[in-house]
């Protein structure tokens, strides 16, 4: 099976503009994915980018980088840009978001491991919340998966509601899981994809993942025990660089 690690990555961030350019320890964020990236069992990893900073800087680093639309409204459709633009020799595509330096090449290896079965059209990795911070964080999206490990659906709150259990205590009575941001694509079902139609359930909870789910595509999901740290604010920028100081010590 061949696959492609696409790394988008836009200057023009709302939150945090130009932040795939700033620098960790020495290192560019959008080096830092890129090199954990080509660690991993994919045959090619690709920046795409509709920025010719970010161009510039991943060609001076010896990255491999296509450009594309500026109009793209999410990480999946910049992907398709750029696999289109690559050939079809990929049978799956994997996107990395460009804003986790710290993405372990085993977690997207993880993710390569859910195309076993043809039947497999897209997969994701999740992590065992492990406090009441992360299970009521809305910034922090829950996955409830079935018996098969598929997705059933996304939410930014907590589900299942524990019925006559103390919030404090739900942690102690179900295991509840928070989704990580990877995800990977049959190339086929990628193209798909990008011709659907926002959906209600992704509107009301802004998840991009919703509209796949709700459209009858089977979203198969792997545990990682791994925490990653992304970057979306200066101020997680402070923790990133915390965490590079605790492990080089």
């Amino acid at each position: 099976m061949k696959a492609v690690g696409i790394i988008p990555a836009r200057f023009a961030s709302t939150r945090y503009p130009g932040k795939p350019l700033v620098m960790l320890d020495g290192k560019s964020m959008i080096q830092r994915v890129y090199e954990q990236a080509t660690s991993a069992n994919l045959q090619e990893v690709v920046v795409a980018t509709d920025d010719d900073r970010i161009r510039q800087h991943v060609v001076d680093f010896g990255g491999k980088v296509v450009m594309t639309a500026t109009h793209h409204q999410s990480g999946t459709d910049r992907c398709y840009d750029a696999y289109s633009q690559l050939g079809d020799e990929f049978e799956v595509v994997v996107n990395i978001q460009g804003d986790e330096p710290f993405i372990q090449p085993e977690q997207i290896n993880k993710v390569l491991g859910c195309f076993a079965q043809p039947q497999d059209q897209i997969a994701t990795l999740i992590k065992l919340v492990q406090s009441q911070e992360e299970l009521f964080n809305p910034n922090s999206p829950k996955v409830v998966i079935g018996a098969q490990g598929q997705a059933l659906y996304f939410s930014r709150h907590p589900i299942p509601y524990l019925r006559g259990v103390e919030q404090q205590d739900w942690l102690n009575r179900h295991a509840y899981y928070k989704h990580i941001g990877i995800y990977g694509y049959r190339s086929n079902v990628l193209a798909q994809l990008t011709q659907l139609q926002p959906s209600s359930l992704e509107k009301a909870e802004s998840l991009e993942q919703l509209r796949w789910l709700e459209h009858g595509f089977r979203i198969i999901t792997a545990v990682t025990e791994l925490e990653t740290i992304g970057i979306d604010t200066p101020e997680d920028l402070e923790k990133a660089l915390q965490y590079l100081r605790i492990r080089n010590l």
